[in-house]
């Protein structure tokens, strides 16, 4: 099984994903959040195995939030 979190601020988007990937059997959306200060916290909790990240979060954009799992969680992809 495959842990994902999804990390998108609109709200119809982040559901569309989360339902899309919820169709896959070998994946589970572990968490979804809609902010980039979220991430890192919802991360270390949840433990993904990948974080489908926007580019243009609030709080914290997805690029620092990248950069901040590489290091915190370098096991989860983005």
């Amino acid at each position: 099984m495959i842990r994902v979190l999804v990390a998108e601020d609109a709200t119809v988007m982040r559901q569309t994903v989360v339902a899309l990937l919820g169709l896959e059997a070998d994946i589970e959306v572990a968490v979804a959040v809609a902010a980039g200060d979220e991430v890192v916290a919802a991360a270390l909790e949840h433990r993904p195995d990948v974080a489908v990240l926007d580019v243009g979060l609030p709080g914290l954009d997805g690029i620092t939030a990248a950069g901040r799992l590489a290091v915190l969680l370098p096991g989860c992809r983005v």
